[in-house]
């Protein structure tokens, strides 16, 4: 699996089992749905991140969909930019096949929306990845995950848990980005926007 017409889709998070709940691993969540639903696992890879092979979905017309490749770095969230590079290169992927789930304070909770290109708002692990890659102009599936009640800092905010009472949300909104990356990578981004980010 390396040639040009393959796709990378990246969730951001932090490793260990400490942070696996916190609002600012949505991402990695994210890439784990993807992973089960085409019934595979995250494997180590050398290019310091978790990742898995697969096909996405069916193109118009039923031929089988893209090739895929899924993956977490194994960093931590301010040095994401190293792996995706590493991997980028390992399956010879250009940055508009690049796909990159993360979480975002701007977006109302359990709100997804689909960006190409655009500046990072703050978050490191997309400052990270646009400094490795060279350039913004890639693809970013937002997982709204609201802003911080009262005075909270918001980087305390993003490496808390999700309350037991938001987790619902959290699965439906887990299901509906692997459904916009399945649209992403099979019928291109204008109709991911179109069908996604009026809701």
């Amino acid at each position: 699996m390396t040639s040009s017409d393959t796709w990378l889709v990246v969730g951001l998070g932090n490793p260990g089992r400490e942070y696996a709940g916190n609002r600012h691993n949505v991402g990695a969540m994210a890439v784990e749905v993807l992973a089960a639903r085409a019934g595979t696992t995250l494997r180590r890879h050398k290019a310091r991140a978790d990742a898995a092979e697969l096909r996405l979905g069916t193109l118009p017309g039923g031929a089988p969909g893209p090739k895929v490749v899924v993956a977490v770095p194994a960093s931590y969230m301010n040095e994401s930019g190293g792996p995706v590079k590493a991997l980028m290169t390992f399956y010879k992927i250009t940055p508009d096949r690049l796909v990159v789930l993360h979480d975002e304070l701007d977006i109302d909770f359990a709100v997804t929306r689909v960006k190409r290109g655009g500046g990072e708002g703050g978050h490191n692990g997309l400052r990270s990845i646009s400094q490795a890659v060279g350039t913004k102009d890639y693809l970013r599936v937002r997982l709204g995950i609201g802003r911080p009640p009262g005075r909270q800092d918001p980087a305390d905010f993003v490496l808390r848990d999700f309350a037991a009472r938001e987790r619902p949300d959290v699965d439906v909104m887990l299901e509906d980005t692997a459904d916009i990356v399945d649209d992403l990578v099979t019928r291109g981004v204008t109709f991911a926007q179109d069908r996604w980010n009026g809701r």
